[in-house]
């Protein structure tokens, strides 16, 4: 039985390394015919607070700014890398953890693989932080495509 890929979710942080992700997902969605589905999340633990107890506040924007700021990023994003494909790309900015908005929208979306960077971290920075490339790959119920920094460029 052929593969069939008709839903790319290519998860986003607006870096260059996610811009190498985004790379193979628009060589696949060539490949195979398929819709680009291009997810930012923020990171609702990026809400540090001032202090504990009822009269706590966050210290930063407000997560209305960081939305309508991500949205406008996501726009510009997709106006200049997901251009000129078959399918109009779909995009998305959410706000929660990353691995869980990840799984979550790839399986309510019926996504057929996630293309997704990897910093490629070790040690200490691992073990403190994890990793939410590797959570979504225990955890995502379709195959995870992992781009590493250290992998080559398409050649045409």
């Amino acid at each position: 039985m052929p593969i069939k890929i008709a839903k790319i979710l290519c998860p986003t942080d607006f870096s260059d390394l996610s811009l190498q992700a985004v790379r193979y997902a628009r060589e696949f969605a060539t490949t195979f015919d398929a819709q680009i589905h291009c997810l930012h999340i923020i990171d609702e633990a990026n809400q540090y607070w001032s202090t504990m107890g009822p009269e706590s506040a966050p210290i930063g924007p407000a997560v209305e700014d960081l939305q309508s700021h991500a949205e406008a990023h996501m726009k510009n994003f997709a106006d200049e890398h997901l251009v000129g494909l078959k399918f109009a790309p779909i995009t998305k900015v959410v706000s929660g953890r990353p691995c869980e908005e990840i799984v979550q929208y790839a399986l309510e979306s019926t996504i057929d693989i996630v293309i997704i960077a990897t910093h490629g971290r070790g040690g200490l920075v691992h073990a403190l932080l994890g990793s939410t490339t590797e959570k979504v790959v225990r955890k995502a119920n379709c195959p995870v495509l992992i781009v590493r920094k250290q992998e080559h460029d398409f050649v045409t």
